[in-house]
C-alpha cells in the first residue's frame, strides 16, 4: 500500500462521537451492554456446544463457528470505540489503523460466507432428511468452515494489497473505527482504481452470498408449505423469519454502504450505519440461531441442574 508524503501521517484522529458530545454518555452505555452482551451470548453457546455432546451435530458446528467470528469481529472495533468515547485525543496509529481493517475486512467476510454455508446446511437438512448425516458428515462440514476462513483471508489480502493510498497529510477519519472507506475518503489522488476493487470483492462477499441465502430460504419455504399441521408451519415460518431478519439486517447494512458510490455516501451515515452489522448483529445471532432452540434450552437445563 503506497503513500505519498508518508512522513506526514503517523497516526489517524478518530472523530467517533465526538461531533455529537450531548449523545456520548448513551452511545457509551449502548456499546457497554451490546459488547457485554456479545460476549456472554457467543461465549456461552460455544460452551454449550462443546461440552454437550447431543450438540455435536453440523447445524451446532457451524453455529460454534459464527459465534467465534461474531466474538471476535466484535472485539475488533468495540472496546476500541468504548475507550475513545471519552479521550480527548483519540488517536491511532498507521500500523495499528491498517492491522484494525484488515482483520475486521476478513472476520466480516468470513460471516458472510458461513451464513450462506449455514443455509446451503439447512436446505440439505430439509430437502433431503434422510441422507443429511452423509450429505453433511464431518470432513464436508471442516472443510466448509475452512473454505469460507480461506476465500476471506484470499479476498481480504487481495483487496488491501490493491489498495493505493496517497495520503496529504490529512488524518481525521470520521469513524468509531479504522474502516476502509474511511481511509479512501482522506486520499488526495484518484480513488476510483480503490473504489472499483471495493465493488468487485463485494459482489463475491455480499450480493451473491447473499442471493444464494435468499434462495435457500425460498427453498425452505416452499418445503415448510408442505408441512401439514399449522402449528409446525406456524413455528417454521417465525424460525425461518427471525433467521431471514437478521440475515437481512447484517448484508442489507453492508451492502448500503460498499455497494454505492462515494460521491454519494455520508460519513456520519456511513459510521451509523455500521453499528448494525459491526455491533448490533453479532449480538443478535447467539439469540436468534442457538438460544432459541430445543436443544440448547435442553442443554441450558442440564448444566443448571449439574450446577445445583
Amino acid at each position: 500500500m503506497a503513500m505519498d508524503n508518508v512522513t506526514a501521517v503517523f497516526q489517524f484522529l478518530l472523530i467517533g462521537i465526538s461531533n455529537y458530545p450531548q449523545w456520548r454518555d448513551t452511545f457509551f452505555t449502548l456499546v457497554l451492554i451490546i459488547y457485554l452482551s456479545t460476549l456472554l451470548g457467543n461465549g456461552f453457546v460455544i460452551f454449550l456446544i462443546h461440552f454437550d455432546p447431543n450438540l455435536h451435530t453440523p447445524i451446532y458446528f457451524f453455529l460454534s463457528k459464527l459465534s467465534f467470528l461474531d466474538l471476535c469481529y466484535g472485539t475488533a472495533s468495540m472496546p476500541q470505540a468504548l475507550v475513545h468515547c471519552f479521550s480527548t485525543h483519540p488517536y491511532l496509529s498507521y500500523p495499528r489503523c491498517l492491522t484494525q481493517t484488515s482483520v475486521s475486512l476478513a472476520l466480516a467476510t468470513a460471516e458472510c460466507l458461513l451464513l450462506a454455508v449455514m443455509a446451503y446446511d439447512r436446505v440439505v437438512a430439509i430437502s433431503n432428511p434422510l441422507r443429511y448425516s452423509v450429505v453433511m458428515n464431518g470432513p464436508v462440514c471442516v472443510c466448509l468452515a475452512a473454505t469460507s476462513w480461506g476465500t476471506s483471508l484470499v479476498l481480504t489480502a487481495m483487496l488491501i494489497l490493491s489498495l493505493r493510498l496517497h495520503f496529504c497529510g490529512a488524518n481525521v477519519i470520521n469513524h468509531f473505527v479504522c474502516e476502509i472507506l474511511s481511509l479512501i475518503k482522506l486520499t488526495c489522488s484518484d480513488t476510483s482504481l480503490n473504489e472499483f476493487m471495493i465493488l468487485i470483492t463485494s459482489i463475491f462477499t455480499l450480493l451473491l452470498p447473499f442471493g444464494f441465502v435468499l434462495l435457500s430460504y425460498i427453498q425452505i419455504a416452499m418445503a415448510i408449505i408442505r408441512i401439514r399441521s399449522p402449528q409446525g408451519r406456524l413455528k417454521a415460518f417465525t424460525t425461518c423469519g427471525s433467521h431471514l431478519t437478521v440475515v437481512t439486517i447484517f448484508y442489507g447494512a453492508a451492502i448500503s454502504m460498499y455497494m454505492k458510490t462515494q460521491s454519494k455516501s455520508s460519513p456520519d451515515q456511513d459510521k451509523f450505519i455500521s453499528v448494525f452489522y459491526g455491533a448490533l448483529t453479532p449480538m443478535l445471532n447467539p439469540l436468534i440461531y442457538s438460544l432459541r432452540k430445543k436443544d440448547v434450552k435442553r442443554a441450558i437445563r442440564k448444566v443448571m441442574l449439574k450446577r445445583i
